[in-house]
């Protein structure tokens, strides 16, 4: 496997779940304190080694283009009134050796079409794929021990993270043989099964690394319920052909997706990062 240079962003979804605050503004764009959830997604990829940010976007996303992208009137403003540590904050969102590529999902189709449509980007390389809505606090970003555990198994790699029984039915969850007590090699998934149906307590979270093959499966996989192509269905399908293995991560993860767990995200990563206390 060569080396992982590009990362894709699916970031194309209307975050209807927080409703009216994403009326006029992306999902991806809600901040953890004082940092859009995009914005640790990419700091994330950055310290992983990506080069290559690959955004799939929607309607109404052009504040996240905007955000990575350089402000010349606030940056001139705060240099002209002194304000240096909020002008290197802004200098410290995106270094600018690092490509920014934006493409236009067609139709909210489902994760699996979003990293199909970054397909012409990606090419024939591996790549990760980072769903910015699991924020996940780690020593070592998640991505760079996926990341070592494709180079070092010469695989595809999903992050794993055991679930409660009862939750199986929100995740993908993998059945897998063990190869270490982190590591194990998949040979089924299935999207969101009823506890009574799950293979395992194995629930995939917001990483990956994939090989370039799995454009092909996904290019065939049958449209699932809502019309949507599934990305785990491109992997079940990929499972005959290619080793993917899942690689159970170090590091707290917390929902962005959901108003509860964004709530604790914020609570975290003030009290953490920012000293804050909360009674």
């Amino acid at each position: 496997m060569r080396p992982i240079r590009k990362a894709v962003f699916p970031v194309a979804g209307l975050g209807t779940r927080f409703l009216p605050a994403t009326k006029a503004m992306p999902k991806e764009m809600l901040p953890v304190v004082d940092k859009p959830l995009i914005q640790y997604a990419v700091e994330e990829a950055i310290a992983a080694g990506i080069t290559d940010l690959i955004f799939v976007t929607g309607r109404h996303k052009r504040a996240i283009e905007d955000h990575f992208d350089s402000a010349p009137e606030l940056e001139r403003e705060l240099q002209e009134k002194g304000k240096e540590d909020l002008l290197e904050t802004l200098s410290d969102i995106i270094d600018p050796q690092i490509n920014c590529i934006y493409i236009r999902q067609s139709a909210p189709l489902g994760l699996g079409h979003a990293v199909l449509t970054a397909a012409p980007v990606v090419g024939d390389e591996p790549f990760a794929v980072i769903l910015a809505d699991d924020l996940i606090d780690a020593k070592r970003p998640v991505l760079s021990q996926l990341i070592d555990t494709a180079l070092n198994h010469q695989a595809s790699v999903l992050a794993v993270q055991n679930v409660a029984h009862a939750d199986t039915d929100k995740y993908g969850i993998v059945s897998s043989d063990p190869i270490d007590d982190k590591t194990s090699r998949i040979h089924g998934i299935v999207e969101k099964p009823h506890p009574d149906q799950a293979p395992s307590t194995l629930g995939v979270v917001g990483r990956y690394v994939l090989d370039a093959a799995i454009f092909q499966y996904l290019r065939h996989v049958q449209v699932g319920s809502g019309g949507e192509i599934q990305l785990t269905d491109g992997i079940a399908a990929m499972l005959a052909d290619h080793a993917v293995v899942a690689h159970q991560y170090e590091g707290v993860r917390y929902d962005c997706g959901s108003k509860l767990g964004m709530f604790q995200a914020n609570v975290a990563y003030g009290k953490k990062y920012h000293g804050f206390h909360v009674d």
